[in-house]
């Protein structure tokens, strides 16, 4: 297991839109529960996923748990040799973590952040695709902030649902629902693409991904 290197940012992160120019790792930021939930097969789809980013040489960028789904997503992703970067708030330190040493999870690098504000900021900026899997009010408010700075022009990354046992139909229903009531443009509804199948996901994102250096649309500070 790689040894864990916890700490404030790193000066030495090229960030996403220099390592994508320059052909370096591309990383999946991810979005889930730290509760197991009631299915079985949401475990083994955040397995299933950690393993496929590893193979696929993409870098995992989570909120730094090891209990729940977050832990079996990052430690598939480790037990199969790919990189992983945690991301979280030095308040949640042993909340989120169930009382157990961040460390236990052996993480590639884990950040410790001073607020929910820069985790998900930090998180946003250290990825180039988004993608959800199911999780709680966290999950959901983390993955409509990026939506929303998508539907706003703060980035044109592309965000997917990877959609376990049809978990997020309700979500989806809602979108559509304000995209009938004109509260959601047609465009900004195809800012979301979602599927059942982890691979066909992540290929979908990367067809959508925009060219080298135009993840960013405004500036990062504007988050």
């Amino acid at each position: 297991m790689r040894p864990l290197t916890a700490g404030k940012r790193p000066d030495s992160d090229p960030g996403e839109d220099n390592r994508k120019a320059s052909g370096l790792r591309q990383r999946v930021c991810v979005f889930l529960g730290s509760s197991l939930g009631r299915r079985e097969s949401y475990a083994r789809a955040a397995s299933a996923l950690g393993h496929l980013l590893a193979a696929r040489d993409l870098g995992l960028v989570y909120g730094g748990g090891n209990i729940g789904l977050m832990g079996v997503l990052a430690s598939a992703t480790l037990e199969a040799g790919g990189e992983v970067i945690g991301v979280i708030p030095d308040a949640l330190m042993g909340r989120e973590v169930s009382g157990k040493p961040i460390e236990d999870l052996g993480a590639t690098r884990l950040e410790i952040v001073d607020s929910m504000h820069t985790r998900k900021a930090r998180m946003a900026e250290l990825s180039d695709y988004f993608i959800a899997l199911p999780g709680g009010y966290g999950t959901l408010e983390e993955l409509l902030e990026v939506i929303t700075w998508a539907q706003l022009g703060f980035h044109r990354k592309p965000i997917g649902l990877l959609n376990v046992e049809q978990f997020f139909d309700p979500l989806l229903m809602l979108f559509d629902h304000s995209l009938e009531e004109a509260f959601i443009r047609e465009e900004c509804r195809k800012l979301v693409l979602d599927d059942s199948d982890p691979s066909r996901l992540i290929d979908r994102l990367m067809m959508a991904s925009p060219p080298a250096g135009e993840g960013w649309v405004t500036s990062k500070a504007s988050l």
